[in-house]
């Protein structure tokens, strides 16, 4: 086992975990998408060379964390099952709800980003000192709203922007809607920065997306165990119908998007600019962050839905 899902992640133990699964799995292969302004690498991990093409994200949110664990546990026994070390792992997973075989890695490439905001995952789970500038920083920025819990109420990068409200996909209705909800300054969640795309974190994941053309996308959130599928009035063909079935495998809920979280995600920017099927899955029930304790409960109800977003194919084939 490599992917530890005992423990928090970590900055350093996601892209040790990155390059020690590159290292045992040949097939896989990573690359440095970027370095935070704090210096911590943003890294990624493709396994296949198949024509079909995703891309799947993970903490967009510091203290959704344990999503990364979800995508990298995924990976890493997928690369068991097509490796030959474990014929059955992606479907022993699942909750009896799916049992949709492997794809062979002639036939999709998986292009993953585990950790798209390290920064502030580093502050949520304590692996920032205390009496470091960057937890200082932090600690004053959250002063700006001293209602949000802090650490544990920390969504944003460690420079007090909400990286998954930087993408330019109805990025002013985003502004006037926080700005309306007193969310004008940098701090722990909700702010949405000086411009679309004016983030480290966003700018890459946005450039890698753009280079890899993906089929479709998917960014793992917590928490509510909802699947949400559209953008404003775009309706992409199959786009309902791959919802249906990931709601399907998994128990959770197709569910519109409540408004004020309507605009300047990451799938809506996909969904709008790329028009083909993004997803914003909602993994697990509680309060944020969740425990590590729900990891098995969770991680048997989400590996189904990665797991059909590699197999699934729609009749019009690429198009959806």
């Amino acid at each position: 086992m490599i992917v530890d899902t005992s423990r928090p992640i970590t900055a350093k133990s996601c892209n040790d975990a990155i390059l020690n699964i590159v290292k045992t799995y040949p097939f896989c292969r990573s690359e440095l998408l970027t370095n935070t302004v704090f210096q911590r690498p943003i890294r990624t991990l493709v396994i296949g060379n198949g024509p079909r093409k995703v891309l799947y994200s993970a903490s967009h949110h510091a203290n959704e964390w344990i999503t990364s664990l979800l995508l990298l546990k995924f990976i890493e026994d997928l690369a068991q099952t097509v490796g030959g070390g474990d014929p059955d792992a992606p479907q022993r997973q699942g909750n009896g709800r799916s049992r949709a075989p492997a794809p062979t890695l002639q036939e999709v490439t998986l292009y993953a980003v585990p950790m798209v905001d390290p920064d502030g995952v580093d502050l949520v789970v304590g692996a920032i000192p205390e009496d470091s500038v960057q937890y200082t920083l932090a600690r004053d920025l959250s002063q700006n709203y001293p209602a949000i819990p802090f650490p544990d109420g920390w969504k944003a990068n460690l420079l007090g922007v909400d990286l998954n409200l930087q993408y330019p996909a109805g990025w002013l209705q985003a502004r006037q809607i926080k700005f309306s909800q007193g969310f004008t300054l940098p701090g722990p969640r909700d702010f949405v920065g000086r411009a679309p795309l004016d983030q480290a974190e966003t700018k890459a994941l946005a450039g890698y997306t753009e280079a890899v053309n993906p089929d479709l996308v998917i960014a793992l959130h917590t928490q509510g165990e909802e699947i949400y599928w559209q953008f404003e009035d775009i309706f992409i063909p199959g786009a309902r119908e791959l919802g249906e079935k990931f709601a399907q495998v998994s128990g959770y809920t197709l569910a519109d998007t409540p408004y004020n979280s309507a605009f300047a995600g990451y799938k809506d920017w996909f969904i709008k600019y790329f028009r083909r099927p993004g997803y914003t899955i909602e993994a697990g029930k509680g309060e944020n962050p969740l425990p590590i304790e729900d990891f098995p409960s969770i991680y048997e109800k989400v590996a189904p839905i990665l797991l059909t977003g590699l197999t699934y194919t729609s009749p019009r084939g690429r198009e959806f």
